[in-house]
């Protein structure tokens, strides 16, 4: 079960390391043109909501925002490769690490999702929840082992 949130965490890096170099790839371009050229492409009216926040948001963007939101990117993936790696290797550090950096998000995912129900905003949350019991049962576990192995010595 650790391995599969192993896993689990260590794919959560690969994505944002990816978007993380989606970021610099977008570098010296008019982000905005390009945000433009894919609502066209994709047939969306860009006076809709959703597109117009997403050229709103395009249009914020200068090389200095897209490294930043790079960097921020590759120290968040590299948080997620050592947790991964820590779990991997049953180490107990990564264990507690798991615990806190998946329970932090609970009581956000919560609230959003009490502002509003989406499938992404649910789908989040049970992942979350999912990691956390995953990784609270193994530390229960593994703290009555060490009681049942300090007592019978």
């Amino acid at each position: 079960m650790v391995r599969s949130v192993a896993v689990f965490e260590a794919s959560k890096g690969v994505i944002v390391l990816l978007a993380g170099f989606g970021f610099l790839s977008l570098l010296h371009h008019d982000v905005r043109a390009l945000a433009l050229a894919l609502v066209g492409r994709l047939h969306l009216d860009p006076t809709h909501r959703l597109p117009s926040v997403f050229i709103e948001a395009a249009s914020n963007l200068n090389d200095a925002r897209l490294w930043f939101m790079a960097l921020i990117g590759f120290v968040y993936a590299l948080f997620r490769f050592i947790e991964a790696y820590g779990l991997w290797f049953t180490r107990a550090w990564a264990e507690w690490l798991a615990l806190i950096s998946g329970g932090v998000y609970v009581p956000l995912e919560l609230y959003e999702l009490v502002r509003r129900v989406t499938w992404v905003r649910t789908t989040a949350l049970l992942a979350n929840l999912i990691v956390v019991v995953i990784i609270a049962i193994v530390l229960v576990r593994n703290r009555r082992e060490r009681k049942l192995q300090a007592g019978g010595r």
